[in-house]
């Protein structure tokens, strides 16, 4: 049954494109050659052709949709270092502790660099180091994270600090967590106008940005790289393949490698200023320490309330029964918005590796940046700056990611049919454990 809050008849599409809408098809013509070809219009390949353009080198960029129509004007503009994937002891044991303390310092840096780059270029996103809580799920979980949080600091200088159940609505208006873990150096941003700005600096440096152009294929011949599409051929000296969660089956080298799963958002009607300050008193991104994960946060305006988690069944939904799950969520850990009305909502891909670890490289005069397992807005725009950078020769492109093998997902094909059940498993024991 669909709850009252969906009987105002919802938008499916992002609340951010209000402010920062999809570009529309303009009929550009695919040029025949460019030193570098881009698939992927989203936060890494423009990261990286904004570099490379900078450095003197003609670059084309190619995406099946409009850019950023993917992940990249989707997400929730939550901004991390992608250290919370693994704990520092579960590190240790498989990296030993130098490679331990590599891989998580340089988790830090790229958050450092999303922060540092959207300041020197100007760009209007509504960046702020808000912070993040991490609330636990059930008891146990908080003392995991206060021993997690002491092991990252002690690996890597990671800041934070624990927040007990009694002292936890100083960050969140919530009785359902049992404490949490704050790290202060996270942040937010309005994830289309960071994608707006960004797009517009790559132009702005000379880049040829043209969407709604599948790629068909892509091959190397005699050291020249041919992307093939629907708009005709494009021949560069290499190519860079930052599809992440959308990349297709014209590219069955990477699509083995990386696992597509849906996530989805709501978008509460506006809501009275006292209410939302009263859930968000510092106006922290949140998310659960249950193994699926609920996120959330405030709009930028601090007007509406934003709620994220995974989707619910196969493929992305497209009518308000697929986001019921999300409202019922919400309104578990927060009984105040009963009823609240929904005013937009909509989903995408992330997308996952096997290892759980993001991956850049190259083969081939192809090279690729993707996998950042939920953890995008960082990761991408950092790791799209390296790449570009390796394009280059600069040996300011090495990263402690380099060394990471890049392995195909194993069973692939019934991998990706297979995660609606695993969310539904992983569901099913976050709830026994807090029935516990």
């Amino acid at each position: 049954m669909i709850p009252e809050a969906f009987s105002n008849n919802p938008k499916f599409t992002p609340w951010w494109w209000e402010a920062a809408p999809p570009r529309p098809d303009n009929g550009a013509a695919l040029p025949g050659n460019a030193d570098v070809a881009v698939v992927g219009a989203g936060y890494s390949g423009l990261a990286a052709a904004l570099t490379l353009a900078r450095a003197g080198r003609q670059v084309v960029v190619v995406d099946s949709q409009a850019p950023g129509e993917g992940a990249s004007s989707r997400n929730g503009g939550q901004c991390g270092s992608g250290n919370q994937k693994f704990t520092a002891a579960q590190l240790i044991a498989s990296h030993g502790q130098k490679k331990a303390r590599e891989l998580v310092t340089e988790g830090l840096a790229m958050l450092r660099h999303l922060g540092d780059f959207i300041e020197s270029e100007g760009i209007e996103c509504h960046f702020s180091r808000v912070g993040r809580f991490r609330g636990a799920a059930i008891p146990r979980h908080y003392e995991d994270l206060a021993r997690d949080m002491q092991d990252m600091h002690k690996l890597a200088g990671v800041e934070s600090h624990m927040v007990t159940r009694a002292e936890q609505h100083a960050e969140v208006g919530s009785d359902f967590y049992h404490g949490g873990a704050v790290l202060p150096n996270d942040g937010s941003l309005h994830p289309a106008l960071y994608h707006r700005g960004l797009l517009q600096r790559a132009e702005q440096a000379g880049v040829r940005v043209i969407g709604h152009t599948p790629v068909t294929g892509v091959a190397t011949e005699s050291g020249q790289v041919t992307v093939s599409t629907t708009r005709g051929r494009l021949q560069a000296g290499c190519a860079l393949i930052a599809t992440n969660g959308y990349t297709g089956a014209a590219m069955p080298q990477f699509r083995r490698r990386v696992i597509p799963i849906g996530s989805a958002m709501i978008a509460t009607e506006t809501l009275d200023a006292t209410l939302l300050r009263r859930l968000m008193p510092r106006n922290r991104v949140v998310g659960s320490s249950a193994r699926i994960y609920h996120y959330m946060r405030l709009c930028p305006e601090g007007k509406r309330f934003l709620w994220g988690g995974r989707v619910k069944g196969r493929g992305l939904p497209e009518d308000p029964s697929g986001f019921v799950h999300l409202y019922r969520d919400m309104v578990r850990v927060f009984p105040e918005l009963e009823g609240t009305r929904i005013s937009h909502c909509w989903s995408g891909y992330v997308a996952y590796t096997h290892d759980v670890f993001p991956h850049l490289g190259h083969r081939d005069h192809i090279y690729h940046a993707m996998g950042y397992c939920g953890s995008g807005v960082a990761r991408a725009t950092y790791f799209g700056h390296k790449i570009a950078l390796k394009i280059l020769g600069d040996k300011g492109g090495r990263t402690a990611f380099d060394d990471l093998d890049f392995g195909n997902y194993p069973m692939h094909f019934f991998a990706r049919r297979m995660v609606p059940t695993v969310i539904q498993w992983y569901r099913l024991r976050d709830w026994l454990e807090r029935r516990d």
